[in-house]
């Protein structure tokens, strides 16, 4: 019974089929078996793979949209920022953007609100002694310190705090120019300020009336310069510290300021604006003629209006800066809103609000409009001719920003302890410039980022 049933399992492979058959049967069930095996592996390591992709960090693309600490352009930075190697960056490697498109289509730096900040002012009268007198506002003895606790912040996209280390480190071996009138000069102090809680800077000149001057960072080869040259446009002045006139102004406009443009092949960036001198009284010339003043009434001359001595100023300066062959990154600052009430520097105008205005509480005054409306238009028509001399020109647009702040003045406070003898003494207020620290160093937060970014 044994040996009948064997035979029954036996006749599976019944002795009728050919020897080769048995090999191929096998050889098809091993490569069955075979195939099962890679399959199995092959989803093992696709399940591995695809875990791991969902675990690693998200791409570069994405972390770019992280603008706290804005990337270095893509070089190795040992080899561009040690200070002990004397290279120098080009002005369009610092300046490309690390997410230019980000930037430049969503992102507005001008349009924006300031906000409450508690974090302290990047220096102090204390830690920076580059600061005017009349800027001096806690020396002076201002009593409110709120005005210190604000920053601008960009609708659309956050500003980082400017960087002193990281801006040196970049600024190798450059050279940066501030040039026009005294609120170039009180902005290129609070950008000395910031820049010293890195390294002090040496005053290597100033010219007679200490208007104009120039720094040298010397670990990082870093140049500085301020040019007083309130008109841009060559002028003889007759006026005081105080801006008291002894005789009308001269001022030709068709020649420009020698002063600066002298200079201004050295220059890797520039920043240059013009302003309120334009209100003042003047004899305009043109060819080696008279051809009219601004309110100059009594003189037998043809009255002309600031606007068109102001266009012809802006005109001339871009002209020249768009065609000198000089590849500068230029800044082109727009005017800046004073906050006199209640009259003006000369009849008693004061400024003595302590914070903010809100969106909607106060707009441009006429003269501003108008300046501002020049600046945009010359602005706009230069940068066609730059772009194809290969010059960058930007606005900062620090008008509507500059605005909103009418507690950022030294008001009385230009002067030493005004009130200790007299609380009630009447003095001459600033509400054109801007205590240090003060609004005034955001403008510089918007320059860097700039810089670096390629921002518009």
């Amino acid at each position: 019974m044994v040996k009948k049933e064997t035979s029954r399992v036996l006749d599976l492979n019944p002795p009728s089929l050919p020897k080769r058959h048995h090999i191929i049967l096998k050889f098809l069930i091993s490569f069955l078996l075979l195939g099962l095996a890679f399959r199995l592996f092959v989803s093992d390591s696709l399940s591995f793979f695809t875990s791991s992709v969902v675990e690693a960090p998200p791409p570069l693309v994405e972390e770019t949209n992280v603008v706290i600490e804005p990337p270095l352009p893509a070089t190795s930075a040992g080899d561009l920022l040690s200070v002990n190697e004397s290279k120098t960056i080009p002005n369009e490697e610092i300046s490309m953007s690390f997410n230019e498109s980000n930037v430049a289509g969503e992102c507005d730096l001008f349009v924006g609100d300031w906000v409450p900040d508690p974090s302290a002012p990047a220096y102090t009268n204390s830690s920076c002694r580059d600061i005017e007198a009349h800027q001096n506002c806690m020396m002076n003895g201002r009593p409110d310190s709120g005005y210190l606790y604000w920053r601008w912040n960009p609708r659309s996209c956050e500003l980082p705090r400017f960087d002193p280390e990281k801006f040196l480190d970049l600024m190798k071996n450059k050279w940066w120019a501030f040039i026009g009138d005294s609120i170039s000069r009180n902005h290129v102090q609070s950008f000395l300020c910031i820049l010293s809680q890195v390294e002090q800077a040496v005053e290597v000149y100033h010219d007679e009336q200490y208007k104009s001057k120039r720094w040298h960072f010397p670990s990082h080869n870093f140049t500085l310069s301020v040019i007083w040259s309130p008109f841009l446009l060559k002028a003889d002045i007759f006026e005081d510290i105080n801006g008291v006139s002894s005789a009308e102004t001269q001022l030709h406009l068709d020649k420009l300021d020698k002063t600066w443009t002298d200079q201004y092949e050295n220059f890797d960036y520039a920043v240059i604006a013009g302003g309120k001198w334009f209100l003042k009284t003047a004899i305009y010339h043109e060819n080696g003629t008279v051809t009219g003043c601004h309110s100059c009434s009594g003189k037998n001359l043809m009255e002309m209006s600031f606007e068109y001595a102001y266009r012809r100023a802006l005109k001339s300066m871009l002209d020249f800066m768009m065609g000198s062959g000089r590849k500068a990154f230029v800044f082109l600052r727009t005017t800046t809103p004073d906050h006199f009430e209640n009259g003006e520097w000369f009849s008693g105008g004061t400024c003595n609000r302590t914070g903010p205005f809100k969106e909607g509480e106060v707009d441009f005054k006429d003269v501003d409009a108008e300046m501002r409306g020049i600046e945009m238009e010359e602005f706009e028509k230069a940068s066609i001719v730059g772009a194809e001399n290969g010059v960058t020109l930007k606005l900062l647009d620090t008008t509507r920003m500059s605005m909103l702040r009418p507690d950022g003045h030294p008001g009385p406070y230009r002067q030493f302890q005004p009130f200790a003898k007299d609380k009630n003494a009447k003095v001459q207020n600033d509400c054109l410039h801007w205590c240090l620290p003060g609004p005034i160093d955001s403008w510089n937060d918007i320059l860097m980022e700039m810089v670096i970014r390629g921002a518009h």
